[in-house]
Protein backbone atom coordinates (compact mmCIF):
# COMPACT_ATOMS: atom_id res chain seq x y z
CA UNK A 1 0.00 0.00 0.00
CA UNK A 2 1.48 3.22 -1.20
CA UNK A 3 2.18 5.88 1.68
CA UNK A 4 1.66 9.17 0.66
CA UNK A 5 0.85 13.21 2.20
CA UNK A 6 -2.31 14.95 0.39
CA UNK A 7 -1.37 18.08 -0.86
CA UNK A 8 -3.99 21.01 -1.46
CA UNK A 9 -2.83 23.77 -3.46
CA UNK A 10 -4.36 26.95 -5.13
CA UNK A 11 -3.64 27.82 -8.81
CA UNK A 12 -2.62 31.20 -9.50
CA UNK A 13 -6.56 31.85 -11.20
CA UNK A 14 -7.74 29.98 -7.94
CA UNK A 15 -8.21 26.63 -8.46
CA UNK A 16 -8.36 23.94 -5.85
CA UNK A 17 -5.67 21.94 -7.10
CA UNK A 18 -4.29 18.26 -5.17
CA UNK A 19 -1.60 16.10 -5.58
CA UNK A 20 0.24 13.19 -3.25
CA UNK A 21 3.65 13.82 -1.87
CA UNK A 22 5.73 10.48 -1.16
CA UNK A 23 8.75 11.36 1.50
CA UNK A 24 12.22 9.67 0.72
CA UNK A 25 12.70 6.75 1.83
CA UNK A 26 16.08 4.68 2.16
CA UNK A 27 17.11 1.03 2.91
CA UNK A 28 17.13 -0.28 6.27
CA UNK A 29 20.95 0.23 7.52
CA UNK A 30 21.67 2.11 4.55
CA UNK A 31 24.38 5.39 5.49
CA UNK A 32 22.72 8.63 4.85
CA UNK A 33 23.86 10.38 1.73
CA UNK A 34 23.37 13.77 0.61
CA UNK A 35 19.94 15.05 -0.52
CA UNK A 36 18.78 14.26 -3.75
CA UNK A 37 16.56 16.82 -5.97
CA UNK A 38 12.58 15.65 -5.75
CA UNK A 39 10.38 14.01 -8.57
CA UNK A 40 7.47 15.69 -9.88
CA UNK A 41 5.41 13.08 -11.91
CA UNK A 42 2.33 14.38 -14.31
CA UNK A 43 -0.20 12.02 -15.89
CA UNK A 44 -1.73 11.39 -19.29
CA UNK A 45 -4.65 13.21 -20.59
CA UNK A 46 -7.72 10.95 -19.09
CA UNK A 47 -5.80 9.91 -16.12
CA UNK A 48 -4.46 11.02 -12.45
CA UNK A 49 -1.92 10.61 -9.56
CA UNK A 50 -2.70 7.54 -8.95
CA UNK A 51 -1.43 6.33 -11.91
CA UNK A 52 2.13 6.58 -9.88
CA UNK A 53 0.91 4.73 -6.91
CA UNK A 54 3.05 2.19 -7.70
CA UNK A 55 6.40 3.58 -9.07
CA UNK A 56 6.33 6.31 -6.77
CA UNK A 57 7.59 4.28 -3.49
CA UNK A 58 10.26 2.41 -5.90
CA UNK A 59 11.42 6.11 -6.62
CA UNK A 60 11.51 7.53 -3.12
CA UNK A 61 13.47 4.19 -1.75
CA UNK A 62 15.98 5.61 -3.83
CA UNK A 63 16.16 8.82 -1.63
CA UNK A 64 14.11 11.24 -3.30
CA UNK A 65 10.65 12.61 -2.19
CA UNK A 66 7.89 12.11 -5.41
CA UNK A 67 5.38 14.48 -6.19
CA UNK A 68 2.36 13.32 -8.34
CA UNK A 69 -0.02 15.68 -9.39
CA UNK A 70 -3.60 16.04 -10.48
CA UNK A 71 -3.98 18.28 -13.28
CA UNK A 72 -6.77 20.63 -13.12
CA UNK A 73 -10.04 18.64 -14.30
CA UNK A 74 -8.71 15.69 -13.09
CA UNK A 75 -8.49 13.66 -9.54
CA UNK A 76 -9.25 15.31 -6.34
CA UNK A 77 -8.44 18.16 -8.23
CA UNK A 78 -11.52 20.90 -9.67
CA UNK A 79 -12.74 20.90 -12.70
CA UNK A 80 -12.13 24.23 -14.30
CA UNK A 81 -15.17 26.35 -15.21
CA UNK A 82 -13.01 27.66 -18.31
CA UNK A 83 -12.05 24.68 -20.69
CA UNK A 84 -9.88 27.13 -22.71
CA UNK A 85 -7.54 26.39 -19.05
CA UNK A 86 -7.53 22.93 -20.67
CA UNK A 87 -3.80 23.60 -22.14
CA UNK A 88 0.03 22.71 -21.70
CA UNK A 89 0.47 26.42 -20.52
CA UNK A 90 -1.83 26.41 -18.52
CA UNK A 91 -0.81 23.35 -16.53
CA UNK A 92 2.97 24.07 -16.51
CA UNK A 93 1.64 27.11 -14.86
CA UNK A 94 -0.20 25.06 -12.07
CA UNK A 95 3.27 23.49 -11.47
CA UNK A 96 5.38 26.14 -11.18
CA UNK A 97 3.11 27.71 -8.92
CA UNK A 98 3.29 24.32 -7.00
CA UNK A 99 6.68 24.25 -6.82
CA UNK A 100 7.12 27.86 -5.59
CA UNK A 101 4.59 27.04 -2.51
CA UNK A 102 6.96 24.07 -1.76
CA UNK A 103 10.09 25.69 -2.10
CA UNK A 104 11.29 23.14 -4.61
CA UNK A 105 14.08 24.88 -6.69
CA UNK A 106 14.34 22.33 -9.26
CA UNK A 107 13.23 18.82 -10.07
CA UNK A 108 13.23 15.69 -12.20
CA UNK A 109 10.13 15.68 -13.82
CA UNK A 110 8.51 12.41 -14.89
CA UNK A 111 5.70 13.05 -17.72
CA UNK A 112 3.29 10.27 -19.27
CA UNK A 113 2.21 11.64 -22.67
CA UNK A 114 0.17 14.85 -21.70
CA UNK A 115 2.67 14.97 -18.33
CA UNK A 116 5.37 14.86 -21.04
CA UNK A 117 3.99 18.23 -23.14
CA UNK A 118 3.85 19.95 -19.98
CA UNK A 119 7.73 19.29 -19.00
CA UNK A 120 8.19 20.31 -22.37
CA UNK A 121 5.88 23.66 -22.02
CA UNK A 122 7.77 23.77 -19.19
CA UNK A 123 11.21 23.70 -20.36
CA UNK A 124 10.29 26.53 -23.42
CA UNK A 125 9.20 28.86 -20.08
CA UNK A 126 11.44 27.95 -16.75
CA UNK A 127 14.05 25.33 -18.40
CA UNK A 128 15.86 26.19 -14.82
CA UNK A 129 13.22 24.42 -12.74
CA UNK A 130 14.19 21.46 -14.60
CA UNK A 131 17.21 19.43 -13.85
CA UNK A 132 16.45 16.40 -15.82
CA UNK A 133 13.31 14.55 -17.51
CA UNK A 134 11.96 11.19 -18.30
CA UNK A 135 9.37 11.32 -21.07
CA UNK A 136 7.06 8.58 -21.46
CA UNK A 137 5.92 7.49 -24.37
CA UNK A 138 5.35 11.47 -26.03
CA UNK A 139 7.29 14.20 -27.93
CA UNK A 140 6.97 16.91 -29.87
CA UNK A 141 6.16 14.88 -32.94
CA UNK A 142 3.17 12.20 -32.87
CA UNK A 143 1.31 9.69 -34.68
CA UNK A 144 -1.88 10.76 -36.00
CA UNK A 145 -3.25 7.05 -35.58
CA UNK A 146 -2.68 7.46 -31.78
CA UNK A 147 -4.35 10.93 -32.02
CA UNK A 148 -7.19 10.03 -33.56
CA UNK A 149 -7.51 6.87 -31.17
CA UNK A 150 -7.34 8.74 -28.22
CA UNK A 151 -10.06 11.27 -29.32
CA UNK A 152 -12.41 8.69 -29.79
CA UNK A 153 -12.60 7.78 -26.17
CA UNK A 154 -11.50 10.72 -24.82
CA UNK A 155 -14.11 12.80 -22.78
CA UNK A 156 -16.86 10.86 -23.87
CA UNK A 157 -17.35 7.91 -21.52
CA UNK A 158 -20.33 7.43 -19.62
CA UNK A 159 -21.35 6.24 -16.23
CA UNK A 160 -21.15 2.72 -15.49
CA UNK A 161 -22.97 0.75 -12.85
CA UNK A 162 -20.50 -1.34 -11.55
CA UNK A 163 -16.46 -2.21 -10.91
CA UNK A 164 -16.97 -4.90 -13.29
CA UNK A 165 -18.44 -2.73 -16.12
CA UNK A 166 -16.15 0.22 -15.26
CA UNK A 167 -12.65 -2.44 -15.75
CA UNK A 168 -14.50 -3.44 -19.25
CA UNK A 169 -15.06 -0.05 -20.53
CA UNK A 170 -10.83 0.43 -19.31
CA UNK A 171 -10.12 -2.93 -21.14
CA UNK A 172 -12.03 -2.00 -24.15
CA UNK A 173 -9.80 1.05 -24.49
CA UNK A 174 -6.46 -0.17 -23.66
CA UNK A 175 -6.15 -3.66 -24.79
CA UNK A 176 -4.66 -3.00 -27.88
CA UNK A 177 -1.47 -0.93 -25.70
CA UNK A 178 -1.64 -3.73 -22.91
CA UNK A 179 -2.86 -7.10 -24.58
CA UNK A 180 -1.10 -8.92 -21.45
CA UNK A 181 -3.03 -7.38 -18.85
CA UNK A 182 -4.88 -9.82 -16.45
CA UNK A 183 -8.59 -9.13 -15.10
CA UNK A 184 -7.50 -7.55 -11.70
CA UNK A 185 -5.20 -5.65 -13.91
CA UNK A 186 -8.23 -4.32 -15.31
CA UNK A 187 -10.08 -4.12 -12.08
CA UNK A 188 -7.16 -1.75 -10.49
CA UNK A 189 -6.93 0.71 -13.66
CA UNK A 190 -10.82 0.98 -13.34
CA UNK A 191 -10.79 2.16 -9.73
CA UNK A 192 -7.74 4.32 -10.71
CA UNK A 193 -10.16 5.65 -13.54
CA UNK A 194 -13.69 5.58 -11.98
CA UNK A 195 -15.36 7.34 -8.86
CA UNK A 196 -18.55 6.54 -7.42
CA UNK A 197 -21.03 9.00 -7.32
CA UNK A 198 -24.07 9.76 -4.76
CA UNK A 199 -26.32 8.13 -6.91
CA UNK A 200 -23.97 4.68 -6.61
CA UNK A 201 -22.90 5.09 -10.43
CA UNK A 202 -19.60 4.94 -11.07
CA UNK A 203 -17.72 7.71 -13.76
CA UNK A 204 -14.81 9.06 -14.73
CA UNK A 205 -12.44 11.21 -12.34
CA UNK A 206 -11.98 13.73 -14.79
CA UNK A 207 -13.91 16.86 -16.47
CA UNK A 208 -14.92 15.74 -20.42
CA UNK A 209 -14.00 19.07 -21.42
CA UNK A 210 -10.26 18.15 -20.99
CA UNK A 211 -10.68 16.48 -24.30
CA UNK A 212 -12.08 19.48 -26.14
CA UNK A 213 -8.41 20.39 -27.83
CA UNK A 214 -8.18 17.10 -29.07
CA UNK A 215 -11.88 16.56 -30.57
CA UNK A 216 -11.34 19.81 -32.40
CA UNK A 217 -8.07 19.37 -33.99
CA UNK A 218 -6.54 21.99 -31.80
CA UNK A 219 -3.68 19.88 -31.33
CA UNK A 220 -1.61 19.23 -34.22
CA UNK A 221 0.42 15.68 -34.38
CA UNK A 222 3.49 18.56 -34.47
CA UNK A 223 4.26 22.31 -34.16
CA UNK A 224 7.26 24.32 -34.58
CA UNK A 225 7.28 25.59 -30.64
CA UNK A 226 6.76 21.73 -29.56
CA UNK A 227 9.92 20.88 -31.58
CA UNK A 228 11.39 23.81 -30.24
CA UNK A 229 10.54 23.33 -26.87
CA UNK A 230 11.96 19.25 -26.91
CA UNK A 231 15.33 20.43 -28.26
CA UNK A 232 15.44 22.63 -25.60
CA UNK A 233 14.80 20.43 -23.12
CA UNK A 234 16.91 17.18 -24.47
CA UNK A 235 19.80 19.39 -25.32
CA UNK A 236 20.30 21.21 -22.10
CA UNK A 237 19.36 18.55 -19.99
CA UNK A 238 19.34 14.92 -19.43
CA UNK A 239 16.56 13.31 -20.57
CA UNK A 240 15.04 9.78 -21.20
CA UNK A 241 12.44 8.80 -23.56
CA UNK A 242 10.47 5.65 -22.17
CA UNK A 243 8.59 3.90 -25.42
CA UNK A 244 6.06 1.47 -25.76
CA UNK A 245 7.17 -1.06 -28.57
CA UNK A 246 3.00 -1.32 -29.47
CA UNK A 247 2.91 2.16 -29.28
CA UNK A 248 0.63 4.35 -32.22
CA UNK A 249 1.25 7.90 -30.66
CA UNK A 250 5.21 7.42 -30.68
CA UNK A 251 6.05 4.93 -33.85
CA UNK A 252 9.29 4.21 -34.80
CA UNK A 253 9.20 6.91 -36.81
CA UNK A 254 8.61 9.68 -34.16
CA UNK A 255 10.75 7.75 -32.19
CA UNK A 256 13.99 8.16 -34.67
CA UNK A 257 13.13 11.99 -35.23
CA UNK A 258 13.25 12.35 -31.82
CA UNK A 259 16.95 10.78 -31.38
CA UNK A 260 18.27 12.12 -34.27
CA UNK A 261 17.05 15.94 -32.86
CA UNK A 262 18.78 15.33 -29.66
CA UNK A 263 21.93 12.74 -29.94
CA UNK A 264 22.22 12.72 -26.45
CA UNK A 265 18.51 11.70 -25.78
CA UNK A 266 18.55 8.43 -23.59
CA UNK A 267 15.99 5.71 -24.68
CA UNK A 268 14.55 2.48 -23.66
CA UNK A 269 11.70 0.45 -25.08
CA UNK A 270 9.32 -1.27 -23.12
CA UNK A 271 8.01 -4.60 -25.22
CA UNK A 272 4.47 -5.60 -25.32
CA UNK A 273 3.40 -2.19 -24.50
CA UNK A 274 1.65 0.32 -25.99
CA UNK A 275 0.44 3.79 -25.21
CA UNK A 276 1.81 4.20 -22.56
CA UNK A 277 3.89 2.38 -20.63
CA UNK A 278 3.29 2.16 -16.77
CA UNK A 279 6.61 2.67 -15.41
CA UNK A 280 6.39 -0.68 -13.12
CA UNK A 281 7.49 -2.51 -16.43
CA UNK A 282 11.22 -4.31 -15.56
CA UNK A 283 12.92 -2.51 -18.32
CA UNK A 284 11.23 0.67 -17.33
CA UNK A 285 12.15 0.54 -13.99
CA UNK A 286 15.91 -0.79 -14.63
CA UNK A 287 16.02 2.81 -17.07
CA UNK A 288 14.45 4.99 -14.51
CA UNK A 289 17.22 3.39 -11.59
CA UNK A 290 19.91 4.40 -13.83
CA UNK A 291 18.79 7.04 -14.80
CA UNK A 292 17.89 8.93 -11.87
CA UNK A 293 21.85 7.62 -10.45
CA UNK A 294 23.38 10.08 -13.04
CA UNK A 295 20.99 13.06 -11.47
CA UNK A 296 22.05 15.11 -8.13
Amino acid sequence: MSTYTPISYTSGDGLALYARDYAATASPGAAPGPARLPVICIHGLTRNSSDFDEVAPVIAALGRRVIAVDVRGRGHSARDPNPANYSPMVYAGDIIKLMNDLGIARAVFIGTSMGGLITMTLAARRLDLIAAAIINDIGPVMSPRGLDRIAGYAGKSAAVASWPEAASHVRDINLCAFPANSDDEWDKWARRAFEQRDDGLLSPRYDPNIAHALQTGKLPPTSLAARMAFRRLARRRPTLLVRGTLSDLVEPEQAVWMRKAAPELQYVEVPNVGHAPMLTEPEALDAIRAFLAQVP
